[in-house]
């Protein structure tokens, strides 16, 4: 008796559980052409990373984890533009989804020696820039603020190494 009428009660709740746990449509982000949305946030040293303190150079925000397969195949990529084109004004942000914050990002940053600042998110920055639906989500961001590209899933490393090459060139001659 007690399964039969925990169940009828279970399936009356469906509608009531379903509306609670019902995953929230994504506000639209940033888009191209439109101001990043800034942030200030720690990166594993302690140290403040303020996004709009790199106005001047092309920044590419890339938002990865390390459980992301793709995220994986793309950080050695951007570590490697980063030593390319630093010269040029290019600088790379990472931003960890990891829902447990530093716990896994540390040890990610000691195996796989990134040479540009990451951060955790927070749900405000998560949030401006549109919920983050997938990863990996890679944006590059022109010298004066505004969004150049948005790419979500796995970039084209040599399509999008032209396209940070161009936008350094474009940046350069205005």
């Amino acid at each position: 008796m007690f399964l039969r009428t925990f169940g009828v009660a279970l399936v009356a709740m469906c509608p009531f559980l379903a509306s609670q746990t019902a995953p929230q449509p994504a506000q639209p982000g940033p888009q191209v052409g439109q101001p990043a949305p800034d942030f200030i946030l720690s990166d594993s040293t302690g140290s403040s990373v303020k996004l709009s303190s790199y106005k001047g150079k092309v920044v590419l925000l890339d938002f990865w984890a390390t459980w992301c397969g793709g995220c994986k195949v793309e950080i050695p990529w951007y570590v490697e533009f980063q030593n390319k084109y630093r010269n040029d004004g290019l600088t790379a942000i990472g931003v960890s989804m990891d829902g447990d914050g530093w716990k896994s990002v540390k040890p990610f940053l000691e195996e796989h020696k990134l040479n540009y600042p990451v951060v955790i998110a927070n749900q405000d920055l998560t949030t401006r820039y549109g919920g983050l639906p997938s990863l990996p989500m890679t944006l590059l961001i022109d010298r004066d603020g505004r969004i150049a590209e948005s790419h979500a899933g796995m970039v084209d490393k040599d399509a999008f190494e032209n396209k940070i090459k161009t936008l350094l060139r474009e940046s350069t001659a205005k």
